[in-house]
């Protein structure tokens, strides 16, 4: 890769992004793919992989149990980071976290395979289980009550939105001399520094 300077940029940070994740989509990579970090209000981090759905609006928008470690983490401290990472690349957004609203939440989950929509209504995310069996009579009951597949959203699932206030941008360099930069919001617009490696 050549190095990144800042005529490069976009001055939107999310147009910066859209279009880097563009690249990559067109290089094969799944670029739904992000690590989510929280942590609990006593400062307890923990981080997983999360699935981003949308990018709309300036804001990222993933989906989960609202009972799951992460829904729980973000209920008691509502800061978060995600990290996106591909191949030379990495971008780290970080923000306040909330609820979407209800209908976002079902517009999406009515979109998603019924065998997914069957396994988000029984699953007690993040939480013990007696066994797989468990899970799975769960789900072939839920589906007898449900044989079209029209399973409804559980009160439990839904999304979240993270509104950024600071992306950061990195891109490789074989001498160790990485490309940073980072925006930050500012007065309703973005400043933009470049960081060292």
């Amino acid at each position: 890769m050549t190095a990144l300077r800042r005529a490069d940029l976009d001055p939107d940070p999310l147009r910066q992004l859209e279009r880097w994740r563009y690249e990559a989509a067109e290089a094969g990579v799944d670029t739904t793919l992000a690590a989510l970090a929280t942590a609990s209000a006593a400062g307890r981090p923990s981080v997983r992989m999360v699935l981003v759905k949308g990018l709309e609006d300036g804001v990222l928008r993933f989906f989960t149990n609202y009972e799951s470690r992460k829904a729980v983490e973000l209920a008691e401290n509502p800061l978060a980071a995600l990290l996106f990472h591909w191949p030379g690349r990495q971008i780290r957004v970080e923000g306040a976290v909330e609820r979407l609203p209800e209908a976002e939440s079902d517009a999406y989950f009515d979109d998603r395979p019924p065998g997914s929509r069957l396994s988000a209504a029984v699953s007690p995310q993040s939480r013990p289980v007696a066994s797989r069996a468990e899970l799975e009579a769960a789900v072939e009951a839920l589906r007898e009550r449900h044989p079209d597949g029209g399973v409804p959203r559980p009160a439990s699932w839904g999304g979240l939105r993270l509104a950024p206030d600071t992306y950061e941008f990195w891109q490789h360099d074989r001498h160790r001399m990485h490309d940073r930069f980072r925006y930050t919001s500012a007065d309703g617009g973005w400043l933009v520094e470049r960081l060292g490696p």
